[in-house]
């Protein structure tokens, strides 16, 4: 990591690892680094969440089996990670909004 890359901000004792397989969870650190570097996502990678708030996204990782979702909030000084969930339909579940929502408030609030 260079001094310009932006850290990831993991909402501590909120997230929990999902069971990537070896090739998702290289993906999902590829792509988690040039999101450190500055660079921006998009489609089919990334795609704006702007019923979160601004600057969050969705990340879209697509596993053996499953399909991965990591919402996160690109700062000016760090990349903030809000949830991580199994994609099951075709619409976020609300409650994984209202959950991320929440945590942007503490973390906004903490800052």
């Amino acid at each position: 990591m260079s001094i310009n890359d932006k850290p990831l901000v993991w909402l501590s004792g909120e997230i929990k690892t999902p069971p990537f397989s070896q090739n998702a969870r290289i993906e999902v650190g590829f792509l988690l680094r040039k999101l450190q570097k500055g660079e921006m996502l998009s489609l089919p990678q990334s795609r704006p969440m702007l019923s979160i708030g601004l600057r969050c996204h969705e990340l879209r990782i697509n596993d053996e089996h499953t399909t991965w979702r990591i919402i996160y909030r690109i700062d000016s000084d760090a990349v903030i990670i809000l949830d991580v969930f199994e994609k099951k339909t075709q619409r976020t579940p609300k409650q994984v909004i209202e959950t991320c929502q929440r945590r942007l408030t503490i973390y906004d609030s903490s800052c």
